[in-house]
């Protein structure tokens, strides 16, 4: 239920307006937020790749509503692009179509998408086209396909465990030899297309895993890259992994920015690819109510900082 609320808190209007004046929820943010200007993001993976940890970019933002937004949006990641070359730093970028204006018009978006995959082919980088909302899963793995047979191979998706429809998706990808980013979901999703309970949810990611590991994806050039904090799956990932002779670096585990860095340090200090998603922008709101929403741990931690400020 608290969930769920939180959720739904995260589309607020009213009570993001709330949030973002109150100086307090600022700072708790930075938590799991680099910074609001991209120098903090910038400084943020620096840190982490001095520390061994690679880095994805996420400029936070969604649900654009206007041509000049979307597009504004897009320049604003191909600066970010430029600024990793310049700086030498070990980072791809994540973004999400519907900031690039999916839900204005298509050819916007995809017009978008080109010039920033145009721009990380010069600079040799990746991009990954994040998941969303159930209502988007479709529109984006056909952008993702137009893309790819376009010939920009320098990008990847997002596959969601808790939707039902996962498994055929990751089959086809799989067979195509696709680089997929495995997370359980974010998003508040009906029973009707989406497992309702976390034990089903956490078996369908490892179903999703095995089909990645598949000797025929790997001959195709699949690659899994495996988005979770859940120590359990993290463990028997490593377990099958080793069990089917998958090297090291033939997959990454990747978590969220500010999420069990120790366990990251460690990971990373056994020889796996490791890669944090670090998200900046002035629109950090409805990312950070997802945070709270997916972990009872997270909402402790922001009650006591709340308590120690008072």
């Amino acid at each position: 239920m608290i969930r769920s609320l939180l959720i739904a808190l995260s589309q607020s209007n009213a009570f993001r307006r709330f949030v973002v004046a109150f100086p307090l929820s600022r700072r708790v943010s930075r938590r799991f937020v680099a910074g609001e200007r991209l120098a903090e993001g910038l400084a943020a993976v620096q840190r982490l790749n001095q520390r061994g940890l690679l880095a994805t970019f996420d400029l936070l933002g969604e649900n654009v509503h206007s041509a000049d937004h979307a597009i504004a949006a897009a320049n604003d990641y191909i600066q970010i692009l430029n600024a990793i070359a310049e700086r030498h730093l070990c980072s791809n970028i994540s973004l999400k179509l519907t900031q690039m204006g999916l839900a204005v018009d298509a050819e916007l978006c995809v017009n978008n998408l080109r010039r920033i995959l145009a721009q990380a082919r010069r600079h040799g980088n990746f991009v990954r086209l994040d998941m969303e909302g159930s209502v988007y899963t479709q529109r984006t793995l056909d952008i993702y396909d137009r893309l790819r047979a376009e010939g920009f191979d320098n990008t990847g998706v997002v596959i969601q465990a808790y939707l039902y429809r996962s498994e055929d998706d990751i089959r086809r990808l799989a067979e195509c030899g696709a680089k997929v980013r495995l997370c359980k979901g974010a998003y508040a999703e009906p029973p009707s297309i989406a497992f309702p309970s976390k034990a089903d949810v956490d078996a369908n990611y490892h179903r999703l895993v095995e089909i990645m590991w598949s000797e025929q994806a790997l001959a195709k050039g699949a690659v899994a890259a495996l988005a979770t904090h859940d120590e359990q799956i993290i463990r028997w990932a490593k377990d099958e992994a080793a069990r089917r002779g998958i090297a090291k670096d033939r997959f990454e585990f990747q978590m969220l920015y500010g999420i069990r860095a120790q366990r990251q340090a460690q990971l990373a200090a056994e020889g796996h690819r490791f890669r944090v998603y670090v998200p900046f922008g002035a629109q950090w709101y409805p990312y950070f109510m997802r945070r709270l929403a997916e972990r009872p741990a997270n909402m402790i931690f922001l009650i006591r900082n709340l308590f120690r400020s008072s």
